[in-house]
Protein backbone atom coordinates (compact mmCIF):
# COMPACT_ATOMS: atom_id res chain seq x y z
CA UNK A 1 0.00 0.00 0.00
CA UNK A 2 1.19 3.48 -0.77
CA UNK A 3 1.60 5.97 1.40
CA UNK A 4 -1.61 8.17 -0.45
CA UNK A 5 -3.58 5.00 -0.11
CA UNK A 6 -2.61 4.86 3.49
CA UNK A 7 -3.66 8.76 4.11
CA UNK A 8 -6.88 8.08 2.20
CA UNK A 9 -7.43 4.82 4.54
CA UNK A 10 -6.82 7.14 7.78
CA UNK A 11 -8.89 10.10 6.31
CA UNK A 12 -11.78 7.37 6.06
CA UNK A 13 -11.36 6.40 9.25
CA UNK A 14 -11.12 9.86 10.57
CA UNK A 15 -14.56 10.69 8.87
CA UNK A 16 -16.52 7.63 10.28
CA UNK A 17 -15.54 8.65 13.63
CA UNK A 18 -17.04 12.36 12.40
CA UNK A 19 -20.07 10.88 11.20
CA UNK A 20 -20.49 8.79 14.59
CA UNK A 21 -20.37 11.64 16.72
CA UNK A 22 -23.02 13.06 14.56
CA UNK A 23 -25.35 9.61 14.65
CA UNK A 24 -24.98 10.34 18.62
CA UNK A 25 -26.08 14.18 18.34
CA UNK A 26 -28.85 13.14 16.23
CA UNK A 27 -30.24 10.33 18.78
CA UNK A 28 -30.33 12.86 21.45
CA UNK A 29 -32.02 14.98 19.70
CA UNK A 30 -34.17 12.30 18.57
CA UNK A 31 -35.24 11.80 22.63
CA UNK A 32 -33.11 8.56 23.21
CA UNK A 33 -29.86 6.71 24.04
CA UNK A 34 -28.54 3.18 23.33
CA UNK A 35 -28.34 1.27 26.89
CA UNK A 36 -26.72 -2.27 26.90
CA UNK A 37 -27.60 -2.53 22.77
CA UNK A 38 -31.08 -1.49 23.13
CA UNK A 39 -32.50 1.86 22.55
CA UNK A 40 -34.30 3.76 24.77
CA UNK A 41 -36.07 6.87 24.33
CA UNK A 42 -37.75 9.31 26.97
CA UNK A 43 -41.30 9.03 28.38
CA UNK A 44 -42.58 11.68 26.37
CA UNK A 45 -41.21 10.82 23.17
CA UNK A 46 -42.05 6.94 23.88
CA UNK A 47 -46.27 8.41 24.03
CA UNK A 48 -45.85 10.36 20.96
CA UNK A 49 -44.71 6.94 18.91
CA UNK A 50 -47.44 5.27 20.36
CA UNK A 51 -49.91 7.96 18.74
CA UNK A 52 -47.75 7.71 15.40
CA UNK A 53 -48.46 4.29 15.02
CA UNK A 54 -51.21 2.77 11.68
CA UNK A 55 -53.82 0.63 12.40
CA UNK A 56 -54.08 -2.38 10.20
CA UNK A 57 -57.36 -0.95 8.73
CA UNK A 58 -55.27 2.38 7.71
CA UNK A 59 -51.88 0.62 6.78
CA UNK A 60 -53.70 -1.96 4.71
CA UNK A 61 -56.10 1.03 3.02
CA UNK A 62 -52.82 2.32 2.14
CA UNK A 63 -50.92 -0.63 0.85
CA UNK A 64 -51.07 -0.80 -2.84
CA UNK A 65 -52.16 -4.57 -4.61
CA UNK A 66 -48.77 -5.04 -6.07
CA UNK A 67 -46.82 -4.67 -2.54
CA UNK A 68 -49.65 -7.81 -1.62
CA UNK A 69 -49.22 -9.49 -4.16
CA UNK A 70 -45.09 -9.75 -3.98
CA UNK A 71 -45.13 -9.57 -0.35
CA UNK A 72 -44.85 -13.56 -0.48
CA UNK A 73 -42.36 -13.49 -2.73
CA UNK A 74 -40.09 -11.36 -0.74
CA UNK A 75 -40.94 -13.87 2.25
CA UNK A 76 -39.79 -17.26 0.26
CA UNK A 77 -36.62 -15.62 0.92
CA UNK A 78 -36.64 -16.84 4.28
CA UNK A 79 -35.88 -20.61 2.96
CA UNK A 80 -32.48 -20.18 0.99
CA UNK A 81 -31.10 -17.32 3.67
CA UNK A 82 -31.59 -19.85 6.82
CA UNK A 83 -30.01 -22.05 4.66
CA UNK A 84 -27.38 -20.02 3.67
CA UNK A 85 -27.09 -19.00 7.73
CA UNK A 86 -26.87 -22.53 8.95
CA UNK A 87 -24.09 -23.51 6.17
CA UNK A 88 -21.61 -20.53 7.11
CA UNK A 89 -22.21 -20.84 10.42
CA UNK A 90 -21.40 -24.76 10.46
CA UNK A 91 -18.50 -23.50 7.46
CA UNK A 92 -17.17 -21.12 9.85
CA UNK A 93 -17.33 -23.27 13.18
CA UNK A 94 -14.85 -26.21 11.67
CA UNK A 95 -12.76 -24.43 9.47
CA UNK A 96 -12.27 -21.51 11.16
CA UNK A 97 -11.27 -22.93 14.08
CA UNK A 98 -8.76 -25.60 11.60
CA UNK A 99 -7.03 -22.95 9.97
CA UNK A 100 -6.92 -20.61 14.07
CA UNK A 101 -9.14 -17.61 12.91
CA UNK A 102 -11.55 -16.06 14.99
CA UNK A 103 -14.87 -16.47 14.64
CA UNK A 104 -17.44 -13.67 13.13
CA UNK A 105 -20.45 -13.07 15.74
CA UNK A 106 -23.82 -13.41 14.76
CA UNK A 107 -24.99 -10.62 17.03
CA UNK A 108 -22.41 -7.96 15.56
CA UNK A 109 -24.53 -8.30 12.40
CA UNK A 110 -28.06 -9.57 12.88
CA UNK A 111 -29.84 -7.24 15.09
CA UNK A 112 -34.11 -7.47 16.15
CA UNK A 113 -33.89 -4.06 18.10
CA UNK A 114 -36.94 -2.86 15.15
CA UNK A 115 -39.69 -4.30 16.84
CA UNK A 116 -39.70 -2.28 20.16
CA UNK A 117 -40.16 0.91 17.79
CA UNK A 118 -44.10 1.69 19.05
CA UNK A 119 -44.64 3.48 16.23
CA UNK A 120 -44.88 0.51 14.23
CA UNK A 121 -47.47 -1.66 13.75
CA UNK A 122 -47.46 -5.71 13.61
CA UNK A 123 -46.80 -6.07 10.29
CA UNK A 124 -44.11 -3.60 10.01
CA UNK A 125 -42.21 -5.23 12.78
CA UNK A 126 -42.24 -8.48 10.98
CA UNK A 127 -41.47 -6.46 7.66
CA UNK A 128 -38.42 -5.02 9.99
CA UNK A 129 -37.51 -8.25 11.73
CA UNK A 130 -37.06 -10.04 8.17
CA UNK A 131 -34.82 -7.29 6.91
CA UNK A 132 -33.16 -7.15 9.94
CA UNK A 133 -32.07 -10.36 9.53
CA UNK A 134 -31.58 -10.93 5.63
CA UNK A 135 -29.19 -7.55 5.50
CA UNK A 136 -27.54 -8.86 8.54
CA UNK A 137 -27.05 -12.09 7.68
CA UNK A 138 -25.51 -10.75 4.36
CA UNK A 139 -22.74 -8.75 6.46
CA UNK A 140 -22.11 -11.63 8.31
CA UNK A 141 -21.35 -13.89 5.38
CA UNK A 142 -19.27 -10.94 3.75
CA UNK A 143 -17.10 -10.70 6.81
CA UNK A 144 -16.96 -14.95 6.98
CA UNK A 145 -15.90 -14.66 3.15
CA UNK A 146 -13.88 -11.82 4.04
CA UNK A 147 -11.88 -13.37 6.31
CA UNK A 148 -11.46 -16.63 3.91
CA UNK A 149 -10.32 -14.55 1.26
CA UNK A 150 -7.48 -12.89 3.29
CA UNK A 151 -6.29 -16.07 4.39
CA UNK A 152 -5.94 -17.73 0.67
CA UNK A 153 -6.13 -14.93 -1.49
CA UNK A 154 -5.16 -11.35 -0.46
CA UNK A 155 -5.05 -9.97 -3.92
CA UNK A 156 -6.66 -7.47 -5.23
CA UNK A 157 -8.75 -7.75 -8.65
CA UNK A 158 -7.71 -6.16 -11.81
CA UNK A 159 -11.15 -4.21 -12.53
CA UNK A 160 -12.27 -2.00 -9.90
CA UNK A 161 -14.90 -3.85 -7.36
CA UNK A 162 -17.83 -2.05 -6.17
CA UNK A 163 -17.94 -1.44 -2.71
CA UNK A 164 -15.51 -4.12 -1.73
CA UNK A 165 -15.44 -5.43 1.87
CA UNK A 166 -13.20 -3.78 4.88
CA UNK A 167 -10.71 -5.95 4.20
CA UNK A 168 -9.61 -5.49 0.67
CA UNK A 169 -7.91 -1.89 0.46
CA UNK A 170 -4.99 -3.94 2.53
CA UNK A 171 -4.84 -6.71 0.01
CA UNK A 172 -1.47 -7.38 -2.32
CA UNK A 173 -1.92 -5.40 -5.48
CA UNK A 174 -2.86 -7.85 -8.51
CA UNK A 175 0.10 -8.94 -10.59
CA UNK A 176 2.82 -8.75 -7.23
CA UNK A 177 3.70 -12.40 -7.25
CA UNK A 178 6.92 -11.60 -5.02
CA UNK A 179 4.68 -10.22 -2.57
CA UNK A 180 2.14 -12.68 -2.45
CA UNK A 181 4.99 -15.44 -1.81
CA UNK A 182 6.64 -13.25 0.49
CA UNK A 183 3.81 -11.79 2.65
CA UNK A 184 0.90 -14.36 2.35
CA UNK A 185 2.11 -15.95 6.13
CA UNK A 186 2.17 -12.38 7.06
CA UNK A 187 -1.69 -11.56 6.37
CA UNK A 188 -2.47 -14.78 7.84
CA UNK A 189 -0.93 -14.17 11.05
CA UNK A 190 -2.42 -11.26 10.80
CA UNK A 191 -6.09 -12.43 10.71
CA UNK A 192 -5.28 -15.17 13.69
CA UNK A 193 -4.20 -11.90 15.66
CA UNK A 194 -7.02 -10.07 15.47
CA UNK A 195 -9.41 -9.67 18.65
CA UNK A 196 -11.53 -13.33 19.39
CA UNK A 197 -15.63 -13.08 20.24
CA UNK A 198 -16.49 -13.89 23.41
CA UNK A 199 -17.68 -17.83 23.68
CA UNK A 200 -20.88 -18.60 24.65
Amino acid sequence: MTQRMKDIAEEIVRLQGELDREIEARRKALGWELRERIGEFEMGVAAQHRRLRLGLRRFFGRTSPGVVLTAPVIYSLIVPLVIVDLWVSAYQAICFRAYGIPRVARADYIAFDRGRLTYLNVIERINCAFCAYANGLVGYVREISSRTEQYWCPIKHAVRITDPHRRYYDFLEYGDAEGYRARLDEFRGRLRAEPRPPQS
